[in-house]
């Protein structure tokens, strides 16, 4: 399973395009480099929450690149956060030298940072009719045409 997120952040003067100017706009950007990351770190670790350390001590190689102080505090707590759920979720009952692999990947206006475990997908829409079974006056056949 893989979880994929983007940080977005805004330069100055950088302004989101229309729908209608999409295509172009992002053909502009590119010739400017803009959509070229500037760096790509990726680590592999087993299933162990103690690698916390080491996965905070990853994510530092970034400090030196200009990413606003405030953006790069949530990388490192979107980056804990995932690492923490894979190793105690995802790998509940796998062994400890299952690999979990982090990348995160910098451009100028975004961070992406990608996660892949081994652990079995989570159904988040078995898991929602579960719960709104159980606590919705609503019928299953309702449920069915709101997901």
């Amino acid at each position: 399973m893989s979880v994929n997120c983007k940080l977005y952040y805004q330069q100055a003067g950088l302004v989101q395009p229309q729908p209608s100017t999409q295509l172009s706009f992002y053909k502009i950007l590119n010739s400017f480099k803009l959509f070229k990351p500037q760096k790509k770190i990726s680590i592999q670790l087993n299933t162990d929450i103690k690698s916390v350390t080491q996965v905070l001590w990853w994510v530092e190689q970034l400090n030196p690149l200009p990413i606003p102080e405030a953006v790069l505090h949530q990388c490192k707590l979107v980056v804990i956060e995932g690492f923490t759920n894979a190793v105690r979720h995802a790998h509940k009952n796998l062994p400890r030298e299952t690999p979990i692999e982090l990348e995160i990947t910098v451009f100028n206006e975004r961070l992406e940072i990608k996660i892949w475990d081994r652990g079995k997908p989570f159904d988040f829409k078995a898991k929602l009719k579960e719960e709104l079974q159980e606590k919705s006056p609503f019928s299953l056949n309702e449920l069915e045409f709101m997901l």
